[in-house]
């Protein structure tokens, strides 16, 4: 009797192919750290931003959206290196991640120049109390570009946070990318 032939579609898939530890070692490597990163920044983006009254809907909503995608993906992308479930999946680990992680890069600095501009278009607008009165006067001067914004002081610092954070986020996807681009590379 001769031996039966192999299933071709059982070899036709490479082994997983990932350069970074699985297990909750993944954490003590600066690509896990930084993922860890990613995530806390990503959500007080995605906080922040939904704790402003969102004066530019157009602009902010794209900040939101990214935030959001972006905290969840990364959120599934670390459990599953955690919990050693990318082992299982037949891919190539280090591909997927320079795609994911320049993918992210573009979409979070969109957001961040998207950000920055709607809490750089407060510039025009300030309330000033009348002297000898109670009463308080909206003082509106030239606005510099096409979208103007009224905010009040603390709604402003929450957009200055968003913008200062969706920044940090911005340098984590770059320096996520760069060490993927390196291990995918090797």
């Amino acid at each position: 009797m001769s031996e039966p032939a192999p299933n071709p579609a059982a070899t036709a898939f490479p082994a997983p192919t990932i350069s970074l530890p699985l297990g909750l070692e993944i954490l003590r490597t600066y690509s896990g750290a930084l993922i860890c990163l990613e995530i806390v920044f990503g959500g007080l983006v995605w906080i922040l931003v939904a704790a402003s009254n969102v004066p530019v809907p157009l602009l902010q909503g794209w900040v939101m959206f990214v935030s959001l995608l972006t905290f969840f993906l990364s959120s599934t992308y670390l459990s599953l290196l955690i919990t050693g479930l990318a082992d299982r999946i037949n891919t190539d680990w280090n591909v997927v991640d320079v795609l994911y992680h320049l993918v992210a890069l573009l979409f979070y600095f969109a957001a961040f120049v998207l950000e920055a501009a709607t809490t750089a278009a407060n510039g025009g607008a300030h309330i000033k109390p009348l002297a000898n009165s109670t009463e308080t006067v909206l003082c509106i001067t030239y606005p510099r570009g096409n979208v103007f914004t009224v905010l009040d002081p603390r709604q402003f610092s929450i957009n200055v946070a968003a913008t200062i954070f969706s920044f940090v986020v911005t340098l984590c996807y770059g320096c996520s990318l760069f060490m993927g681009f390196k291990r995918w590379r090797m």
